[in-house]
This record gives C-alpha cells, structure tokens and sequence, in this order.
C-alpha cells in the first residue's frame, strides 16, 4: 500500500484530522462521516490523548468502525448530552461542524437560505453554532466547494467569525477560535492580518485559479500554496481497515 495510492476522501480524512493536532485533552466532537473519520484517526495516531465519545453518551478509548455495528467498546467515561453543555462552556471542546454557506470572514451559516423573513429554505437552525464559536475551538468540513458554498455574505449568521465576534467585544471574542475549512478543493484558515480567509493548502492536482473559480470571494493567496499532506501507510491502513472498511468516506466527498 503506497500513500500516493490515497483517494480524495481519504486525502480529506487525513486533512480534517490535522485540524485535531496539538489539541491534547480536549474533547473532539466531529459531526459528519469525514470529521468523525479525522477525529478517530487523530486519536489513533498522533494526538492520544483526544477525549472521544461513541457518538451517543459514552467515552471511549479504542477506535471505533464508523457506520451501524455491534462495536467492541472500551470505556472510559460517560458523557450524557446534559454534560455536554459543561464542556462547551469551559471552553475544553473542539467542534468540526458543517457549513451550508461561509464567508470570507469565517461567518458560518446552516440556518436558511435567503430572506430571514421568508426564507427560500429552511436548513437545521442556529443549532451549537453560536455557543460553540464563541466557547471554544470550532472548524468546519464543506465537502462539496462552490461558490454557493463559499460566499461573499452568509444569508444567516449562525457561527461566529474572528472578525464578527472582535467587533461584538470580548464577551464573544475572547475564547473564539475558528481552526480550519477543509473542503474537497484544500484547507483554509484565518490566519490573516485582517482575519480573511486564506488558501492553506491545496489538494493535490488542485489549482489556485480553479479554487478561485468556486469561491464567491477573493481568497488570500500566498506566492506559494502548499499540497495538502497524503496520508502515512499506517493512516491508509487505519482508514482502509480499523475506521472505516464499509467504504463510507467516498460517498461524502464530491470529487
């Protein structure tokens, strides 16, 4: 098995993983296939000590299968939904939502489209995004990067983004911290003088001026764009083998 074998859903696997790395004890909570594959990876490679529930209320030590399955568990705590809210509000929770339209800005909406009067769709609501991005770390996984996705403005805002929230004071900038945007296309970040979103990395075979052709807005480009890394053999191996034999990463991914 050869890294260079990787397929873009497991390029993306391996690309929501980093978005764990140097966390320590911390609570992932990944929602999604690919995050969910991400956090286990990490967990099981180089970030141990990554507190990870079954997806219902336990915590468990070992590397779970993702998808239906009487999977062997260890366990090492509990963590009903009530206790969720403690985590989230000492700040000790790094969240790897989704994101139905974002911006420039890191503004992150999965509430509605259009109108908030009338709307044209009605999307899952605010949900954990305001909490989460003014609580603690959050990132977000888009798995199909277009310029519906990528926005100038978002219609709702429904997370916060560094820029958002310095202006509504430190009550909601303080512990905000938006990590990553992993997409199908690469990863983007904020690290900016002006807090905009920048290209990170690029998947490899993607360009720059194909990114720019999906994105409603100008992106902070660097002279040179890095590839996003390809997993170790011992990360396809996890994947392929431990995380996910069913093969249920490549229906997430748009390729």
């Amino acid at each position: 098995m050869a890294a260079g074998d990787a397929t873009l859903a497991e390029l993306c696997a391996v690309a929501c993983a980093e978005a764990w790395r140097g966390d320590g004890v911390l609570l992932a909570s990944p929602i999604g296939t690919l995050p969910t594959i991400g956090a286990r990876l990490a967990k099981a490679t180089f970030e141990p000590d990554l507190l990870l529930t079954d997806g219902e209320a336990l915590l468990v030590a070992n590397t779970l299968a993702v998808g239906p399955g009487d999977h062997h568990k260890v366990v090492e705590g509990w963590m009903p939904y009530r206790l969720s809210f403690d985590v989230v509000w000492a700040g000790r929770r790094h969240v790897m939502m989704g994101a139905t339209q974002i911006d420039r800005w890191g503004n992150q909406n999965i509430s509605c489209i259009g109108d908030w009067q009338r709307p044209k769709a009605q999307l899952l609501g605010m949900r954990g995004g305001p909490g989460n991005t003014v609580n603690h770390p959050t990132s977000y996984w888009v798995p199909n990067h277009s310029p519906r996705a990528f926005v100038e403005h978002v219609d709702v805002v429904a997370g916060v983004g560094p820029r958002r929230a310095a202006e509504a004071g430190p009550s909601a900038s303080r512990y905000n911290d938006i990590r990553v945007v992993v997409s199908n296309k690469g990863v983007f970040d904020f690290d900016t003088p002006d807090r905009s979103m920048r290209m990170r990395s690029l998947h490899p075979g993607v360009t720059v001026d194909e990114v720019a052709s999906l994105t409603g807005f100008s992106l902070v480009v660097a002279d040179d764009v890095p590839s996003t890394r390809a997993p170790t053999d011992e990360e396809l191996r996890l994947i392929r083998d431990v995380i996910d034999p069913s093969g249920l990463r490549d229906a997430e991914v748009k390729a």
